[in-house]
C-alpha cells in the first residue's frame, strides 16, 4: 500500500475539509500507517492519486441492507461506496476496501484521477472526543487480478476481496445449512397465534421429508402486546395469543424444528431516560446503545430467550433505531447534524461494535441473524445476515429486485463475513408461484439462508413438490453458482453452476414494474 497522495481533516461536522495543519492536526506516515493526531475529530479523507481507464465500471457495497441498488456503474465520482469498491475494464479488475469491524464508517468515491477514502470518525451527528486516546480507525487494502484473458475476472476479484478484508476474523466453523419457515411474508405480524405458528413448524417439518438436519420456524414480528414495530420490553407475549412463550418453543421442537425468535433490541413502547438524542419517528422511544443500561437490557432480553428455549433469535431495525433512517436515506452524511451519544468519546461505529459485540457474548451458541444491521461491522457477531431489503408475499417486484440483487451481488460474503440471507422466498396466493419458485431455485442452489413464508392457502401439489425439491437441495449445501450477466444486469437472468448455465426469467408479462 503505497503513501496517499493527500489527506484532509474535518474536525466538526459543519466545518470545512482542510489540510491537516490548517485543523490543528499532525500527520505522519509511518510504517505503512496513517497517523493523524487530533483531540477532537469528524472526517479524515485519504486521496490516492491513480488513473483509471475510461470505460471502467465501478462496484461498491451497501451501509447495511442493499435495497436493490448494487450494480457495476460507469464512472459516477460523487456516488458513495461504502467500505470497498472494484474497477473494471479491459485492462483487469482491481479495488480498495477496508478490513470488517473498523472504527470509522468508510466509504470510498471513485473518479478518473484518482479514488478517495473516506472516515466518517463522528459521534452521532458531532466530533468524537478522543481525549488523548490513539483509534485505529480501518486497515486499508488493495485487491487486483489480471486481464481476464490471464485467468482473472471480477467475480473471482470480489472473492479475493471479502477474503482478505474478512482474514483477520476467526476461522467460521463449517456452517451448517439454515433453512426455515417463517411467516411475515403472509401474516405480515397480523391474526396470527401459537396455532399458526404450529402450523408453520409442521409444515416445514413436513417438507424437509426427514432430513437429518433440522429446520428452524421463526416467531417474527406481532409475538408481544402492543402490535407490530411496537417495542420493549421483551418478557411476555401477547395475553391470550402467546401466553407461554417457553411452551410455544417448546411445541415447535416438538414438532421437530428449531425454534427461532425476532426482536427490536433498541426500541420500547413508553419513552425512557435512556432514550437517545438522534432523530427518530418514535422520539424517546429508541434507546441509546452507549448507555451501560441499554446493554444491561439487551443482554437480559438474550438470556431470556435462551431459558425460553429458543435456538435462534433475528435482532432488527437497530441501523434504523441509532441513525434515524434505512441505509438509503443515510447516504454520506449517515444521521442529522448537532446531536451526540450519552457517551461522546467514542465513534459511533466503536458504539455499533460494542453494540454488536454484547448481543453475539450473550447469545452464547444461538444462531444469531443479524436484520437491518451494518454487514461491515457485523461480520464475524452474527451467524446470518439479512444482506437485502424485503422481499414481498404481496408483490413480486420487490422480490426480483431486492432478493436476487442482494444474491447476485453479495454472494461472496457468504461464509466469510457470515451465512448470506436473501429474505423469505414467498408461497402466497398474491405473488405468482412461477416466479417465486424460480427465486426459490436460486436460493436453494446457492447454498444461502432459505427461509419460506409458506401460506396454507397456497399450498398445491405443485407448490409443495417445487417446496421439498428446493429445501432437500438447501439443507444438502446448495452448490456453487455464479451470475454470468451481473456487469451489464442489476438481477441478473443468466447463471453458471459448474459446467451448467441456468437462465432465469425473471419478468411477469408485461415486464417489470417501475416501483420505487
Amino acid at each position: 500500500m503505497r503513501e496517499p497522495s493527500a489527506v484532509f481533516v474535518q474536525v466538526d461536522p459543519s466545518g470545512e475539509l482542510v489540510a491537516p495543519a490548517r485543523a490543528g492536526a499532525e500527520i505522519s506516515w509511518n510504517d505503512g500507517a496513517v497517523e493523524v493526531t487530533a483531540e477532537r475529530i469528524s472526517r479524515v479523507a485519504l486521496r490516492w492519486s491513480e488513473k483509471l481507464p475510461s470505460d471502467a465500471l465501478i462496484l461498491g457495497d451497501a451501509w447495511e441492507r442493499s435495497y436493490g441498488d448494487l450494480q457495476w456503474r460507469h464512472q459516477q465520482p460523487e456516488r458513495l461506496l461504502p467500505w470497498y469498491f472494484l474497477a473494471h475494464s479491459g485492462a483487469g479488475t482491481f479495488g480498495m476496501g477496508v478490513d470488517v469491524q473498523p472504527n470509522a464508517f468508510c466509504a470510498w468515491t471513485v473518479d478518473g484521477d484518482g479514488f478517495t477514502l473516506w472516515l466518517d470518525l463522528r459521534n452521532g451527528g458531532g466530533p468524537t472526543l478522543l481525549d488523548g486516546r490513539t483509534l485505529t480507525a480501518a486497515v486499508v487494502r488493495r485487491f487486483e487480478t489480471g486481464v481476464v484473458e490471464d485467468g482473472g475476472t471480477p467475480w473471482q476479484t470480489l472473492h479475493a476481496a471479502v477474503a482478505s478484508m474478512s482474514t483477520r476474523l476467526p476461522a467460521r466453523p463449517e456452517p451448517a445449512p439454515v433453512v426455515g419457515a417463517n411467516n411475515w411474508y403472509y401474516a405480515y405480524g397480523e391474526n396470527f397465534d401459537e396455532k399458526a405458528v404450529l402450523k408453520d413448524a409442521s409444515t416445514i417439518v413436513e417438507l424437509a421429508d426427514g432430513h437429518p438436519v433440522k429446520p428452524f420456524s421463526v416467531v417474527d414480528d406481532g409475538w408481544y402486546p402492543g402490535g407490530i414495530a411496537s417495542g420493549g420490553p421483551w418478557d411476555r407475549g401477547t395475553p391470550g395469543v402467546f401466553d407461554d412463550m417457553a411452551g410455544t418453543a417448546a411445541a415447535i421442537k416438538a414438532i421437530g424444528a428449531r425454534p427461532g425468535l425476532w426482536f427490536r433490541p433498541l426500541l420500547v413502547r413508553e419513552p425512557s431516560t435512556l432514550a437517545s438524542k438522534g432523530p427518530h419517528d418514535k422520539p424517546r422511544r429508541a434507546l441509546d446503545p452507549s448507555y451501560p443500561e441499554v446493554l444491561d437490557g439487551v443482554r437480559a432480553d438474550l438470556q431470556r430467550f435462551k431459558d425460553w428455549g429458543f435456538e435462534l433469535v433475528k435482532h432488527d431495525f437497530s441501523t434504523y433505531d441509532v441513525f434515524g433512517a434505512f441505509g438509503p436515506a443515510m447516504g454520506s452524511r449517515l444521521t442529522r447534524d448537532g446531536w451526540q451519544f450519552h457517551d461522546p468519546s467514542r465513534t459511533t461505529a466503536e458504539i455499533v461494535l460494542a453494540f454488536y459485540r454484547e448481543i453475539r457474548a450473550a447469545a452464547e451458541d444461538v444462531v444469531l441473524i443479524g436484520c437491518n444491521t451494518v454487514g461491515h461491522l457485523a461480520a464475524g457477531l452474527v451467524d446470518v445476515q439479512r444482506t437485502g431489503d424485503d422481499t414481498s408475499g404481496r408483490d413480486w417486484e420487490r422480490t426480483r429486485k431486492m432478493g436476487v440483487n442482494t444474491l447476485a451481488f453479495r454472494l461472496p460474503q457468504h461464509n466469510r463475513f457470515f451465512t448470506v440471507d436473501a429474505d423469505c422466498v414467498p408461497c402466497t396466493p398474491q405473488t405468482p408461484w412461477e416466479l417465486n419458485e424460480r427465486f426459490l431455485d436460486l436460493v436453494a442452489r446457492s447454498g444461502t439462508a432459505l427461509f419460506l413464508s409458506i401460506d396454507p392457502a397456497a399450498r398445491t401439489e405443485r407448490t409443495d413438490r417445487a417446496l421439498r425439491d428446493g429445501i432437500r437441495l438447501a439443507l444438502n449445501g446448495g452448490a456453487a453458482i455464479e451470475p454470468a450477466d451481473w456487469l451489464v444486469n442489476t438481477t441478473p437472468n443468466v447463471w453458471r453452476a459448474g459446467d451448467d448455465t441456468i437462465r432465469y426469467d425473471w419478468s411477469q408479462p408485461w415486464g417489470a414494474d417501475p416501483i420505487g
